[in-house]
This record gives C-alpha cells, structure tokens and sequence, in this order.
C-alpha cells in the first residue's frame, strides 16, 4: 500500500501518456480532429519524460510535468504577493501607501485618503511632526539650498529634492530621458550615476551632477585610471552643476561590481569609455588615492578641473572612525568638500547581494545624524551642505531629514516610480515590464518619454507643494528650519519621545575641545582617526 502511494506522485504523468494513446487512436481511427488533443498531451508526455530523466532539478524527478506548477507559482510570487496578499502598509521594500502616493502626485490626481490613518499610530516607531496653533501659509513652495563654499567659483543653487544617482545601463534610455525632461521643467537636478553621461542625459537639457565611481567612467584611462583631461573635457558642460565622487552606495557599502559584456551595447560602451566585448569592472576601491588626505587633494583637483564647480562625496556610514579620518584631513589640508551625501542601507536602486542589501552599512537617519554631528564637532558643518538619500518619497521623509540635518534630499526609487516603475524587482533581469530597467528595445518602448518625463516634474512639484504644507502647519516659514524638536517619535507602545531626545544637535566644537564630553563616544573615535590614514591609529 505504501508503495502505492509513492508511486501515487507518477499517476498525472501516467494520466497524460494515457490520454495521448488515446487521442493519437481516435485520430487514426475516427477524426483528425483528435490530434490537436494529441499533439498537445504528447508534448506533455515528452516533457514528462525528460523531467524523470534530467538531473538539475529533484521535484521534477519525482514529480514530472505536475512539479512544473511549483516553478510557475514560483515565478509569479511577487505579483501574487504585491496585488492579492500584501496590505497596504507593507514594505515590500516600498509599500502599497508609498507607491500610490507617488503615482497619484505624478499624475496629477487627488491623493487625500478618506476615513482617518491607517497606521498604528501606537505601535513603537510610529513618528510625527508637532504642529503649531498659528499655521503658517506658505505659497513659494520651490524650495532651494545654495551648494558652494569659499573655494568654489561657480555654487549651484538646487532644488531640495532632486533625482538620486541612477546610470544610463541600469535604466534605459527612455527613462533616463523621461528623467532628464523633467528635471528640465521642474528645475532640479538630476545625479548621472556612475555610469558615465549619456546622450541622454544631455538631450533633456536638465542639470546633471556628475557622479565618478571607482572606474572613473567618462573619465578614464585605457587601463582604468582616473584621466584629468577627459574629465576636464566632461565637467566643463554648462548642463554639469556639481561633481559628486562615489565612495559607496546604501544598496552594496564596499561592493564593486561588474557588467557582463553581454549587457553593453555601444551606446553603454560610449559613454562609459570603455571598450566592447569585455566584461565592465567598478572596483570596489578607488585607484586615484589611499588615504585621507589624498582623497581630500583628489578633491580639491576635481574641484580646479572643473573650473571651480561644487565638488564632494556620496558614503554609505560604515566605521565611523574612517569618516572622521576624512574630517580630520578637511581639517589638516584645508580643503573642504562642499557638500556631501549620506546615502542609507535602506537605499539601492540595482541589485545586491542579500547579504549586503539586508546586513551591511548604516541606515540613513543614524548615518546623517552621525555625519551632521561629527562635522559640527569639527567646526565645520557651515561650510558643507548635507544630501540624504534612502527612501525618500514623501513629504515627510523630506520633512524628517531635514530636521536631522540635512540640507537636500535625493530620491532614486521615488522618481523610478513617477516614470512607471510598478516594483516588479526584475531591475537585474533585463526583464522590467514597463521599461524602466532594462536594455531591450521591445521592452523600453512601452516608456513614452514625453508622457513620463511630465510625471516626473509633476511628482517633484506636488511633494515640495506638501512639504510646504507640513512646514506652515509646524509655524515655519520654510522646511529648512525643521529640527529634531519638531519630531516626536514613539519608543515603545506607552511612551514617546521628543526627536532632540534621540537625535539632538551636539555642540559645536566640542571634538576639537579637550574640556567637552565624549558623547556617544565620539570623542574616543576621533582620537583613533588619523588624517594621513585609514588604519585606526592605536
């Protein structure tokens, strides 16, 4: 009887053979139109065979052509999940809540929600903004920051929310150009990614900040080097506000990458530098220089390059201490970045190992804090502008940033889902089902550019016109006076906290005062920082 039962799992392929006899009878013997049947379960039966046969795969071997099933449910699980299973408030990463309010501001439809909060506004992690009794109408909502210190000569006055670094190669052409267009109408910028500039990125005629990666895109050497000349040569484009240098990104923190030759098509190859037919390496290092203070130097020659343009960097906070080597050598060589961006782990448009993705790198809201910190307490948080980027599609997000000090936000994933992105997670698949992050012609024809790129502005507009809301309803005449007081924020099921509780602003100075406490043992890490190295000094 057991035997019986084992053998029980052959029975729908033994049912298919059978069936196929039959059919294949009956069109011999009474009508042709039994071989449709026929060819049909014969097919059927043949893949049978060759699941009892193959090796790859052991549910096929026990389970042939119904094991099939399990692969096909499979495969559709996050559409499954995504429409049918989830709630709205599920992050899986961005939340039903998040994407619709994103398409419905880039459509330009009503986004209010009837009938109250559908959050657990008692549940620990639950945040909110304190309002005041004297509201304030604020009706300039084109919200700006001007990015430049003493030594630069040419400062960027930008938008408070700008699109995050994104490369033409992990998003195709159309949504690079989508992008691009509508940056150009809503007057913000637009991060190139690391992949180099694109014709795409220029044709929109929309401000580009030049992201350099450790390949040097756009800028290199023949064996990969950083090339003064061709960045010369890119920089000097009046479409090019600022140069950001890449140290490392929220979604992989101190992972390279590479891009299989198979992916590069000539225009990718273009604008990279690169040549055809060879796999793309991003190092995982830069090349250009190996310790604080060169990269301060490196910095300050883009800087002379590109004819005195803002300059600085984008990190995800790994050891704290190495970002205090980096103050420390602002500090010895006098020259300061003037602006840099703190990305989160929670961040990452492309793909990741899982491993990176779930376990390494700081989250944005303790990174910035961090960062904001330790340049005060280097006495030079005046002379550099702060970006945070790692899921931020709302108002609030922007909102609460700010408060931690930060002077602009980036959003990579917002602007992905203004020109369509439904979070298929197929970005590395090539696969993206309505062309935003893939190569195949096909696929991104689906993205009209001039539909699209209106969204973009469209989203862009109608969050700074929210943001303004939330800060008039706080009693301030701009988003930038946020701070940390005006958060709350619930630590446990009974009890809340006051932001500057958690994330408070410390005194300014007090890394460089010998009398000043060592708060949250900052003070201990500065003193193992070394400006000439990033090895801890003991």
């Amino acid at each position: 009887m057991k035997a019986l039962k084992s053998l029980g799992r052959f029975g729908p392929f033994a049912l298919i053979s059978a069936l196929f006899v039959l059919f294949a009878a009956l069109s011999a013997l009474w009508s042709l139109w039994m071989i449709l049947p026929a060819v049909i379960l014969g097919t059927l039966m043949a893949m049978g065979i060759y699941d009892l046969i193959q090796t790859k795969h052991s549910i096929l071997r026990n389970y042939p052509v119904l094991g099939h099933m399990r692969f096909f449910f499979e495969g559709i699980r996050p559409e499954i999940r995504q429409y049918l299973i989830e709630s709205d408030q599920d992050e899986e990463p961005f939340s039903r809540d998040d994407r619709s309010l994103v398409y419905q501001r880039a459509k330009g439809v009503e986004d209010a929600r009837p009938f109250g909060t559908r959050m657990r506004v008692y549940d620990a992690g639950y945040s909110w903004v304190t309002h005041s009794v004297q509201p304030v109408h604020i009706t300039d909502t084109d919200f700006r920051v001007t990015i430049g210190n003493k030594d630069c000569k040419q400062p960027y006055d930008a938008s408070i929310y700008n699109i995050s670094a994104m490369s033409f190669g992990s998003l195709s052409a159309n949504a690079i150009s989508a992008l691009n267009k509508g940056a150009k109408m809503g007057r913000f910028a637009h991060d190139t990614g690391e992949g180099g500039i694109s014709r795409y990125h220029r044709e929109g005629g929309g401000d580009l900040i030049y992201e350099i990666g450790s390949g040097y895109f756009g800028c290199r050497t023949e064996d990969g080097q950083f090339d003064p000349d061709k960045f010369k040569e890119q920089a000097a484009s009046d479409q090019i506000k600022m140069i950001e240098l890449k140290l490392s990104q929220g979604a992989k923190p101190g992972h390279g990458g590479m891009l299989p030759a198979s992916k590069i098509s000539a225009e990718i190859a273009a604008a990279r530098g690169i040549p055809m037919g060879h796999d793309c390496i991003s190092p995982a290092a830069h090349s250009a220089f190996t310790s604080p203070v060169q990269m301060m130097e490196f910095l300050g020659k883009l800087r002379d390059l590109s004819g005195g343009k803002p300059v600085g960097f984008k990190l995800c906070i790994g050891h704290q201490r190495e970002f205090m080597c980096m103050v420390k050598a602002m500090l010895e060589t006098g020259i300061v970045p003037d602006f840099i961006v703190v990305d989160g782990t929670e961040g990452g448009t492309g793909a990741a190992p899982l491993e990176f993705a779930n376990h390494v790198g700081m989250p944005m809201v303790e990174g910035l804090t961090f960062v904001h910190n330790t340049l005060r307490g280097a006495g030079i948080r005046d002379q550099v502008k702060l970006g945070a980027a790692g899921k931020v599609v709302s108002a609030f997000d922007i909102a609460r940033a700010l408060a931690l000090g930060a002077d602009w936000c980036n959003s990579a994933r917002g602007f992905m889902f203004a020109v369509g992105c439904i979070q298929a997670q197929a970005c590395h698949t090539n696969q993206c089902p309505v062309g935003v992050a893939t190569q195949d012609p096909t696929r991104q024809r689906a993205l009209d550019v001039d539909d699209k790129s209106q969204r973009v502005a469209r989203f862009h507009h109608n969050t700074l016109m929210a943001l303004g809301e939330m800060a008039g309803a706080a009693g301030l005449e701009s988003p930038s006076n946020f701070l940390p007081r005006h958060m709350m924020m619930r630590q446990s099921d009974n009890s809340m906290v006051q932001g500057d509780q958690v994330y408070g602003y410390l005194p300014e100075g007090y890394l460089l005062d010998d009398q000043s406490p060592d708060y949250n043992g900052n003070k201990t890490r500065w003193a193992r920082a070394q400006a000439d190295s990033f090895v801890p000094f003991d």
